[in-house]
């Protein structure tokens, strides 16, 4: 018996050691600053920014779908139908591609085409002129939606932790479609953040169709009072300190963001800072077969523009072939030059997004509510210590040394995984606290149960603890399940509720059923045989 008792309580030493390393690690400074660079404080207690997102998933489905235009178009061709034509005619259906021109005698040819498996995504219906749309099917067009939100929350989480935010909080927002929660900690430069964060940062070269104009109108009268349906109207400059002007480009980019596989801030030969490129292998391939076809050169010379966020920043001449690197200029300083290239090597957003809700938390209101939550929790233990001292005697004792592990344990595990506390973490914390000391008040009303039946003290502690044990199973296995949705189907501060409640239940079945059991045993090892329990 003594021998196993000493193997228990040096596993209890050993426990206590691991999880106050957890907390403090090596302190390298004062206890505070261990503490705090151990367990991360959430926004609501070190301050910061606030955001939510709304991405424009609509644009994502019509690049999708003009794209599939394009390819369309070049099947039919390839299927011996030159004349026919597919294009998203329609902005209010961005779904809908329209296709016209398809002889009588090539209909067959043609849905042989749509049936494709290009083009299972797509419902086929056709007119009684001959005309046929390709309308994207819902769940199609529902899944791309999903990847979109998907791909701009990994998006965003690169660009943000490449600026070395700490601890930052992106993800899907619950409260409503295609929104993202964005949450900053100690964040300082805010608007340089916001910019990095809204702006698509979508680089894409266009073929130049026509220009320059100077005005749209300018641009409709050159083109009959009607842009063809695979071109848009763009406005920008033709290089760097050039006036603004109108282009003609073809609406289908031949590059685009997707397409970079890296880009740095570099300088040009005049010393002004700008941005070099490298093309995927795909992209590369792809670029240099345009570029070869209308290059200086070739029978069909041509220009291409470089577009940034729906603006034209360079036009030029296609002088020779181009494969997988390029750079760009236009005008920009050395941070604008820094952040265009992180947000190309992190990847274009697919769509645009939109800020519906922006709230900074200054620090001064966190250091108030860390007083606060810490006042709350050391006043809710100090008085739930006295009350289980006078109410259970020296049985209090035992229930406050381990409520004290429990606290540790919770802390340390904090400490371990870098978990981020909260607000709602600090009030887990505090209600694990009563549920520590609920599971003794079972044990205990047990144990004095077993003395009035006269058993003896060692009796009496092993029924109790026995008979208490499915009770305490039962309560603490509910509420960690509870915890459990809380995390899997919260937002960031429940989440963060969820998680210290979660560990603080099992860390209170350690403490309740095995630290204080072999405490009662200790106590009873030292004590004559038939002496009094004080509980």
């Amino acid at each position: 018996m003594g021998k196993n008792l000493a193997g228990k309580t040096a596993f209890i030493v050993a426990v206590l050691v691991v999880f106050v390393y957890g907390i403090f690690g090596i302190p390298k400074g004062g206890l505070k600053e261990a503490i705090t660079n151990r367990i991360h404080l959430g926004l609501d207690l070190k301050g910061g920014t606030h955001l939510v997102l709304e991405v424009h998933v609509d644009e994502a489905i019509a690049s999708t779908v003009d794209r599939d235009a394009v390819r369309l178009t070049s099947d039919l061709q390839a299927a011996g139908i030159p004349g026919a034509t597919a294009a998203r005619t329609d902005p209010a259906k961005p779904r809908t591609i329209v296709v016209s021109a398809v002889p009588a005698g090539k209909l067959t040819d043609a849905r042989g085409v749509f049936n494709g498996v290009n083009y299972g995504a797509y419902d086929v219906a056709t007119a009684p002129d001959g005309s046929t749309t390709l309308t994207m099917k819902e769940s199609g067009a529902r899944d791309l939606a999903t990847r979109t939100v998907d791909t701009s929350i990994e998006t965003i989480r690169e660009r943000i932790d490449k600026l070395g935010v700490a601890e930052p909080v992106i993800q899907k927002f619950g409260l409503g479609e295609n929104q993202i929660l964005v949450e900053l900690p100690g964040i300082s430069e805010i608007g340089r953040v916001e910019e990095i964060i809204q702006s698509t940062a979508k680089l894409e070269i266009h073929a130049v169709a026509g220009g320059p104009y100077g005005s749209d109108q300018d641009a409709l009268q050159a083109n009959g009072g009607v842009i063809p349906p695979d071109s848009v109207l763009l406005r920008g400059s033709a290089s760097a300190g050039s006036p603004e002007q109108v282009w003609l480009l073809k609406r289908v980019s031949e590059v685009e963001g997707t397409d970079f596989r890296d880009a740095q801030p570099s300088t040009d030969q005049n010393g002004r800072p700008n941005i070099t490129f490298n093309l995927t292998t795909e992209a590369g391939d792809r670029f240099y077969k345009y570029t070869s076809e209308h290059s200086s050169t070739s029978a069909t010379p041509g220009s291409m523009a470089i577009v940034l966020d729906n603006k034209v920043r360079e036009v030029a001449g296609i002088q020779s072939a181009i494969r997988d690197r390029g750079e760009i200029t236009g005008g920009f300083t050395k941070q604008q030059a820094a952040d265009l290239s992180l947000m190309l090597r992190t990847g274009a957003l697919p769509a645009s997004i939109t800020f519906l809700e922006t709230r900074t938390v200054g620090p001064s209101l966190g250091a108030a509510s860390i007083r606060q939550g810490v006042f709350a929790a050391v006043a809710g233990m100090t008085a739930v210590m006295i009350f289980m001292l006078i109410y259970y005697r020296g049985s209090g004792i035992n229930a406050d040394l381990a409520l004290m592990l429990n606290l540790v344990i919770l802390l340390g595990f904090m400490g371990f995984t870098g978990s981020t506390l909260t607000l709602p973490g600090i009030a887990g914390v505090i209600l694990t606290i009563g549920m520590g000391v609920d599971s003794n008040v079972l044990i205990f009303e047990r144990i004095r149960e077993e003395l009035r039946a006269g058993k003896s003290a060692a009796m009496a502690v092993q029924q109790g603890f026995a008979r208490a044990w499915v009770t305490i199973i039962d309560t603490h296995v509910t509420t960690i399940v509870s915890a459990l949705i809380l995390f899997l189907f919260g937002t960031g501060p429940v989440r963060g509720f969820a998680v210290t409640l979660a560990f603080g239940l099992l860390a209170n079945l350690f403490t309740a059923v095995f630290v204080s059991r072999v405490i009662f045993d200790a106590h009873l090892a030292k004590k004559e045989r038939g002496a009094a329990l004080s509980i």
